[in-house]
């Protein structure tokens, strides 16, 4: 499978800079699978899409202020940090941007008195650093919202680059899925009788990295920490058992439902395939671990009925996902559509319902 068939064309003008206000009237595009049908909307009317007993899993993480910028200590050069995932106390998985950032090199973060080491080199601009004291608490003053590189002014507010269910500090990006969501919605979906339920999947390396391989099978994927605990299994299981859609809020929910789906040997291997076929099991378990689960065309899905989605990158692991959902040619031809009505692309653009 080539990576070269995932592409497509996608001017700048598609790329959203500022969120939609209020969050719920960004456009919402539907895509039925069987039929290959799409209609519009605006995300506000998704409660009609839904019917009782349908029950949407949603990505609880919170964006960290993981953006650090520093000097190395020995010439002043300036470094960005950006931590990816926490190892212990001190220490971190983090992309470190700068000329010749080696192990064994000292850098300090402006504008505070704590440093870090530099320990270990890994592919490509990976590091591990370990800090000289614990920063979880005091990354709100030293650190930065990530934003993704595209999105070239900040919001005014960085709640915007926040989920409004956001509650478990950890991720490096935000499921972006779930900035359509407000309070009055979520509420409005729950006296329907729609179910919600959380899980949480800390974003980490492959939100920043394209695919690289030239054979989609030869990329490999890094590990992020997935959750879903027992009584969020039990209300999707409950739901599921009452005829409802487990409804993946994100690509990451997505990821991490299909990770505690029971039925296969290992949540990093996908089963024999199947594309596009309907769900072979409605059955999740409670799971928490590092994944490493790739999925792409071919993919025999095991939790998820239908999917809220963004629009995405070209050659991305999450384009290869959905491409897995509705199928390449479907997605592919889905999106040319969207982007000749203007629909806006990537973190903070419009949204699809894929059923």
């Amino acid at each position: 499978m080539k990576l070269a068939d995932f592409d497509f064309e996608l001017p700048a003008r598609y790329i959203a800079q500022t969120p939609a206000t209020p969050r719920d009237s960004a456009k919402l595009l539907r895509l039925d699978r069987a039929s290959g049908a799409l209609s519009h909307h605006r995300f506000h009317d998704i409660g009609d899409m839904l019917a009782p007993n349908d029950v949407l899993v949603l990505n609880n993480t919170r964006v960290i202020p993981a953006r650090l910028r520093a000097r190395k200590a020995e010439t002043g050069g300036a470094v960005e940090i950006l931590l990816l995932k926490r190892l212990n106390d001190l220490t971190w998985e983090a992309l470190v941007g700068g000329r010749n950032v080696r192990a064994g090199m000292r850098l300090t973060i402006e504008n505070s008195e704590i440093s870090c080491r530099v320990v270990e080199t890994l592919e490509s601009s990976r590091r591990i650093v370990v800090f000289d004291r614990p920063i979880d608490g005091l990354l709100p003053d030293i650190g930065e919202m990530p934003l993704p590189p595209y999105i070239r002014e900040r919001p005014v507010n960085d709640e915007r680059y926040q989920t409004v269910y956001s509650a478990v500090d950890g991720s490096a990006a935000a499921p972006t899925a779930g900035l359509h969501f407000t309070p009055e919605l979520l509420d409005r979906l729950t006296r329907k009788e729609v179910k919600l339920a959380t899980c949480t999947l800390h974003i980490g390396l492959d939100t920043f990295q394209p695919v690289r391989a030239l054979r989609v099978q030869d990329h490999r994927m890094h590990s992020e920490y997935a959750r879903l605990d027992a009584n969020n299994a039990e209300i999707i299981n409950t739901a599921a058992r009452a005829g409802g859609r487990i409804i993946a809020v994100g690509t990451t929910s997505a990821r991490t439902l299909e990770s505690a789906a029971v039925g296969t040997s290992s949540p990093d291997s996908a089963p024999p395939a199947q594309e596009n076929g309907a769900c072979q099991r409605r059955h999740v378990a409670e799971f928490s671990a590092q994944t490493r689960l790739f999925i792409y065309p071919g993919y025999r899905w095991r939790a998820v009925d239908a999917m809220i989605t963004n629009f995405h990158l070209p050659r991305s692991t999450l384009l290869l996902m959905i491409s897995a959902f509705a199928g390449r040619e479907s997605i592919l031809k889905t999106y040319e559509t969207a982007k000749a009505l203007d629909y806006r692309f990537y973190s903070f653009g419009d949204a699809m319902f894929i059923v």
